[in-house]
């Protein structure tokens, strides 16, 4: 199997290191390097920006420095993983405020005169890893996985980025007591650089 690059993207807000996003965020990269695959790992909790709050901003101003090494990140890779837990049926605010900044025109998107934008993240993979505190099923087939899906079609499928696998993790609070077989699934990932 071939190596890959991977940039981790650790977005839960919360900056203790004491979250399942954190424990799934070192495990997947200490068996993707343990598989010879290039890490980056980013951390949104640990970084220091504001929230766009005009379309002006969004498409003219420039990005807020300590955002440059995760866009970096994203350049340099050919796989994303992207960690979060699920909050009010989607990111946090926090996560949505940092790829709002992010996937800015001429980064990820470029706008044309007519028809759809130019999509410039193409030849990159993604996973999504979410967890929350419902059972997995509930969330498929109760509530459609709406927001997972908004952000996976509206925000990186956009940009080109795909195929987008999705892995769900239920019940987060007791999700360590599921330790061997969930380490398991995501050692399995990583090796595979899925």
């Amino acid at each position: 199997m071939s190596t890959r690059k991977i940039a981790i993207f650790q977005c839960h807000p919360d900056p203790s290191e004491e979250r399942l996003c954190d424990a799934l965020c070192e495990r997947y990269g200490q068996a993707a390097r343990t598989a010879k695959h290039e890490v980056r790992i980013t951390r949104i909790a640990d970084l220091d920006f504001e929230c766009l709050r005009t379309q002006q901003e969004f498409e003219e101003y420039p990005l807020p420095p300590p955002l440059t090494e995760a866009q970096e990140a994203i350049r340099w890779c050919d796989h994303m993983v992207i960690i979060f837990p699920l909050w009010l049926g989607g990111l946090p605010g926090h996560a949505r405020c940092f790829w709002e900044q992010i996937m800015r025109p001429g980064f990820a998107t470029q706008y044309r005169e007519k028809g759809f934008p130019k999509r410039l993240l193409k030849g990159r993979s993604a996973r999504l890893i979410v967890t929350m505190g419902m059972p997995a099923p509930a969330y498929r087939l109760i509530f459609g996985a709406f927001g997972v899906r908004a952000f996976d079609r509206s925000v990186l499928r956009l940009a080109g980025i795909g195929p987008i696998r999705h892995t769900l993790i239920g019940r987060a609070a007791t999700a360590r007591e599921q330790g061997p077989e969930l380490f398991r699934t995501i050692d399995t990932l990583a090796r595979r650089a899925r």
